[in-house]
């Protein structure tokens, strides 16, 4: 048994039973980004979240523990992504990663965005011409220290 085999066990009790990733951030009491990403295997569940998890997907003593260790994160399987969706992210950061970058340090100076002091919010924006996708991306911004 491994995380991932756990990750799998999810997902499949979500497909079963019709889940939605809303509906369990509700459940988790916590925003729908970090419990899809928790229970994808990206993030660790404290105790309380992993009973949680324990009762709605019904897993075992091991699964549950599984998920109150920390992961190995990243869960893409190849360096550059085949999923369409996903390789649309890679294609933003490939496209505008150095305007990102500049802008970045034009503003705050020399540093880095923060993935672990992080926040994102995925919302649906309506529009005449065709939905939109509307992600805000908000993370600390650590500068460089000198010594």
């Amino acid at each position: 048994m491994d995380r991932n085999q756990v990750t799998q066990k999810i997902i499949s009790v979500k497909v079963a039973k019709g889940l939605r990733w809303t509906d369990l951030a509700t459940e988790f009491g916590q925003s729908k980004e970090w419990t899809t990403a928790a229970l994808l295997g990206q993030m660790t569940f404290n105790r309380e979240q992993a009973d949680k998890a324990r009762e709605l997907f019904g897993l075992t003593d091991e699964e549950t523990a599984w998920l109150q260790i920390v992961p190995y994160k990243g869960s893409l399987p190849t360096a550059v992504p085949t999923d369409p969706l996903i390789y649309r992210w890679y294609e933003i950061v490939s496209v505008y990663g150095s305007t990102i970058k500049e802008l970045i340090h034009e503003e705050f100076g020399d540093g880095i965005m923060s993935a672990i002091d992080f926040s994102m919010d995925i919302q649906r924006e309506a529009d005449p011409k065709g939905d939109r996708v509307q992600v805000v991306l908000s993370g600390k911004f650590l500068p460089y220290k000198t010594y």
